[in-house]
């Protein structure tokens, strides 16, 4: 019993401390009300500080290290765009040109190289002929020339007879119509052979009896597109005649792209001889997905103006491409290796020439197989404030943009309408004001450094002035 006594009276004391802790902290509210409120304003910011935190000051040059410009926002339509990737491409039957053989011949002479600028008219080949259907056709109007001269004679030496009665006037009539069955013959005859290849001035030297047995195969003369801009609805082509002028003031037409046969090399009537470029005529075929075609036929239908990105193409280096783009057509068939369908926007090209004065070569800005990229409009915001895509920083949900003040910068919180790889369209509901200066770039450097200007303690914004007066901006 006593045992139990004393184990008793052992834990009487710790018991009596423990109760005394437990009540304290119960009632620390009631009793240290003025420590719990301090602590408690500590921990929340005042309205002061956070509105602060929203301001920092950026000197001149560290602008200039960040290239952080400041345009006044003005609303704006904008079209929201799907982007569909391309390719420069070929425009068939304006873009290439192919040049064949007149008759059957050996080729004796080459004229002009790949790379070569040609003119319409300048020679490219001769001919050794050997085609037996154009050595008859020559002989052909050799006769009927020299048929007609006797014929001729024939009726002016009977022409008195006839009036006197010595001779019919039948037999007149009959030599009047030999002369008209050798003007057919002849007629037919130089056509054949200016179809060949040989020019008037040979035609005129085969009537007289001497023949030829060469031919220049020369530059054909250039297609007429005043066809081509009538159905168009929308000036995207410009007639273009020639590309440019050599060193002695003539046109150049043509670039050899490619010649398909050798010296001393025999051909064939049709044969293909060379192949001839003049890229200024162009299309860009975009590669575009059955879900996108709907876009694109309602662009097509409403004539709607496009935006293309060509890669490797370096501003400054051209003048400016004052050109607007527009659908021409669409494709009605899929590529069953890359699912998608093809459309096609038709591109002015722009050239220069370069080399030495009698031998001039020309460089194309845009060439076919050159990437692009085509920005298709699909949806129309109206009164809406367009700024690039670096002048917006994202913090969770929440969007942002700078709005400039000498060298101060404010963030403004932003409602985020439409984004992509290059703009970001913002609502217009009041938070940015119309000629506000908004910084252009730079948006996630501005944030970090007002994190930075934050977590330091600063105050940026805060000027003294001469007076010793103190300005905060807000």
């Amino acid at each position: 019993m006593n045992r139990f006594v004393r184990i008793a009276k052992s834990l009487a004391g710790p018991a009596m401390i423990v109760t005394v802790l437990f009540a304290g902290w119960t009632f620390r509210r009631q009793l240290f009300p003025q420590q719990e409120t301090a602590a408690a304003s500590e921990d929340k910011p005042s309205a002061e500080t956070t509105e602060k935190q929203t301001v920092l000051e950026i000197s001149e040059q560290a602008r200039k290290n960040l290239s952080l410009t400041s345009k006044p926002a003005r609303p704006q339509s904008y079209w929201r765009t799907v982007v569909i990737p391309g390719e420069v491409a070929d425009r068939p039957g304006l873009s290439d040109r192919g040049v064949t053989s007149p008759a059957v011949g050996v080729v004796t002479a080459i004229h002009a190289f790949p790379g070569d600028t040609m003119r319409p008219g300048q020679p490219l080949f001769t001919l050794r002929l050997f085609s037996e259907y154009l050595q008859a056709t020559q002989t052909q109007l050799f006769k009927a020339r020299q048929e007609t001269s006797i014929v001729q004679a024939e009726i002016e030496r009977l022409s008195g007879a006839v009036s006197t009665g010595a001779v019919s006037r039948s037999k007149m009539i009959e030599l009047e119509s030999e002369i008209s069955r050798q003007n057919t013959l002849i007629q037919a005859a130089r056509q054949e052979l200016l179809t060949r290849g040989l020019t008037p001035d040979q035609v005129q030297q085969i009537e007289s009896g001497t023949f030829v047995s060469t031919v220049d195969v020369v530059a054909p003369p250039v297609r007429d597109l005043s066809s081509i801009t009538k159905r168009l609805p929308t000036p995207t082509i410009q007639q273009v005649t020639y590309i440019n002028q050599s060193a002695d003031g003539q046109e150049i037409a043509y670039e050899v792209q490619e010649l398909t046969v050798e010296l001393g090399q025999q051909v064939q009537a049709g044969q293909l001889l060379a192949s001839l470029s003049n890229h200024q005529m162009l299309y860009v075929v975009g590669h575009a997905f059955k879900r996108e075609a709907a876009f694109l036929e309602q662009a097509a239908q409403e004539n709607r103006p496009i935006e293309i990105e060509f890669a490797e193409d370096q501003e400054g280096r051209w003048p400016e491409l004052e050109q607007t783009f527009y659908i021409r057509h669409l494709s009605n068939s899929i590529d069953t290796n890359s699912r998608t369908f093809d459309f096609f926007v038709p591109l002015t090209n722009q050239s220069r020439l370069y080399g030495e004065p009698t031998r001039a070569f020309l460089v194309w800005r845009f060439r076919p197989g050159q990437r692009a990229r085509i920005h298709v409009p699909v949806e129309k915001f109206d009164d809406v404030f367009v700024v690039p895509s670096e002048a917006v920083v994202r913090e969770g949900p929440e969007a942002y943009v700078f709005r400039q003040n000498g060298d101060l910068f404010k963030q403004i919180p932003v409602h985020v309408l439409h984004e992509d790889r290059r703009s970001v369209v913002i609502a217009n509901d009041g938070n940015i004001t119309s000629g506000s200066f908004l910084a252009q770039g730079s948006a996630a450097s501005l944030n970090r450094v007002l994190k930075s200007q934050s977590a330091s303690g600063q105050q940026p914004g805060v000027h003294v002035h001469a007076d010793g007066t103190v300005h905060a901006a807000h």
